[in-house]
């Protein structure tokens, strides 16, 4: 029996499918009983990170709750290496390298998920569900030069969302203000917002011009605008009462989540809680400071777990539990010195946030796009570990499936009974991106093109996975990638590269240009 009908089985015995009753009561009933569907988003969290996959400086408790007590996936990917493009493919079930605009987007942005597109949220609320977002977006904001102090559209509310509490893009850029349902929330109407991202304003202090005014030192990238003494991307003027608090950030965006799931418990609801953490500028709640022994990362970290620890109480205070599925996991790979000095990299000790796997953030290497990824669902799902190949452009196609949906994208796969640990073989293939550079995950191997461009970000001390000749790795005799198959085994390179070509086709000219010998 499909693992679908196992759990609609459990959750009812009115009807075998959810919907399927012709009369309104038997519809509102089979409608009661479809789970709450939640995805946790993290930032910047690395494989290595959590304390259920391997890490033994940082306890995760909260966290590992979901890790052990449904499926942890080994396998488990996000489409891209950067936070803009993996949270496209998450919305839309559709690769980010089909959109050219799909990169890390400035603040000022417009909105980059057309509202013709079928979206995650979308189709759950042709479902029945409400839907919500809370937290980091980073997926652009109207149609061009936005006026902050007026309603902002289109929005995630245009894109499926009922309801949205969210920051524009990240919390190192501006504008560093809170929007509520296309609103920013606290405005003065006579402290206008100006954002720029060229050019600053007559008078406004700056991270390189006036270092004095800063209480975080930046080091690279992050000079712009201060705001609460942290120097920002982009050049942002007025709005002062509508600022957030950044130590605040992670209370604020819990308080929001848990006012969410207890105004929409009689369900169904999806949310959307995408946490800042641990991105930069790493801000701990004076609560959380000095709780690692690593700086401000590792006290972030610590922070968000019990922000999920929370979470999850108020689900289960609330009686949902039982009837919620959790997705956990992150948008890309770890990063240590992202742009400002805050002992990272000096307070690191013996932990590693990338734990066995090679590269991180930005990298083409499997630490940039491998990530902490489980599926919890109190009493339906069992607790495992899963090596399916599973990856978050599938969230579209197989929520659909649970729901009842017909909705399907090309590239989003059903892969609904690996994500309940009924199959345990996912995906076959999955192309993967790293700042507008693709490779391919078949199997157990993995492809990686040839590309120009210097093999280490120096900056932030990460491989790009940028080599002249191709890469091929057996990810389960070398997880590390640390021997190039390439040249001792041509058959196997010749069967990649035609299937990255099948699917990629003349997109990326490196392949098409580069004669295999």
């Amino acid at each position: 029996m499909h693992i679908k009908s196992k759990i609609l089985l459990g959750l009812t015995s009115v009807s075998l499918f959810w919907g399927c009753s012709s009369s309104e009561n038997g519809t509102a009933e089979t409608e009661a009983t479809k789970p709450n569907i939640v995805i946790i988003y993290m930032d910047d969290l690395g494989y290595g990170d959590l304390s259920s996959y391997g890490a033994t400086e940082l306890s995760t408790p909260n966290m590992d709750k979901l890790a052990n007590g449904g499926i942890r996936f080994t396998n488990g990917y996000a489409t891209s290496a950067t936070c803009t493009p993996s949270r496209y493919a998450l919305l839309t079930g559709v690769y980010p390298w089909r959109n050219k605009d799909a990169k890390i987007l400035p603040g000022t942005a417009p909105l980059l998920i057309s509202t013709s597109q079928m979206t995650v949220p979308k189709m759950l609320k042709g479902q029945g569900y409400q839907t919500g977002v809370v937290g980091k977006w980073h997926l652009g904001l109207g149609a061009g030069n936005v006026n902050w102090n007026e309603h902002i559209s289109p929005s995630p509310n245009e894109v499926g969302f009922d309801y949205s509490y969210i920051m524009a893009a990240t919390q190192d850029r501006v504008p560093t203000v809170y929007i509520e349902n296309g609103n920013v929330v606290n405005l003065d109407p006579n402290d206008p917002i100006e954002v720029n991202y060229d050019t600053n304003f007559e008078g406004e202090p700056t991270g390189k011009d006036n270092p004095e005014l800063t209480t975080m030192k930046w080091h690279h990238g992050h000079n712009n605008s201060i705001v609460n003494g942290i120097p920002r991307i982009g050049f942002m003027k007025g709005g002062e009462a509508a600022k957030w608090v950044d130590e605040d950030m992670a209370d604020h965006f819990l308080e929001k989540a848990q006012s969410y799931v207890k105004s929409h418990k009689e369900g169904p609801f999806f949310l959307y809680y995408a946490f800042q953490q641990p991105h930069v500028p790493r801000t701990p709640n004076p609560r959380f400071v000095g709780k690692s022994g690593m700086g401000p990362r590792g006290d972030v970290i610590l922070e968000a777990d019990w922000m999920v620890g929370e979470f999850m109480k108020t689900l289960e205070d609330e009686g949902l539990l039982e009837n919620t599925l959790i997705i956990f996991t992150s948008d890309n790979g770890p990063v240590l010195n992202d742009g400002y000095y805050d002992d990272a990299v000096e307070k690191l000790g013996n932990h590693t946030p990338a734990g066995t796997l090679r590269g991180g953030k930005y990298s083409l290497f499997e630490a940039g796009t491998r990530v902490p990824f489980m599926v919890y669902w109190k009493g339906k799902i069992q607790p495992q570990v899963s090596d399916a190949l599973v990856c978050q452009v599938d969230f579209l196609s197989s929520l659909a499936s649970l729901t009842g949906s017909t909705e399907t994208k090309e590239d989003s796969e059903n892969l609904l009974s690996a994500f309940f640990g009924e199959e345990k073989v996912g995906r076959s293939e999955l192309i993967l991106e790293a700042t507008g550079r693709t490779a391919i995950r078949k199997g157990e191997w993995i492809m990686i093109p040839p590309y120009k461009g210097a093999a280490k970000i120096e900056s932030v001390n990460i491989e790009t996975g940028n080599e002249p000749s191709y890469q091929l790795y057996n990810l389960n005799q070398d997880i590390g990638q640390t021997d190039n198959l390439a040249q001792s085994n041509p058959d196997k390179l010749e069967e990649m590269v035609a299937a990255y070509t099948a699917i990629r086709g003349d997109a990326n000219s490196t392949v098409k240009d580069v004669v295999l010998k």
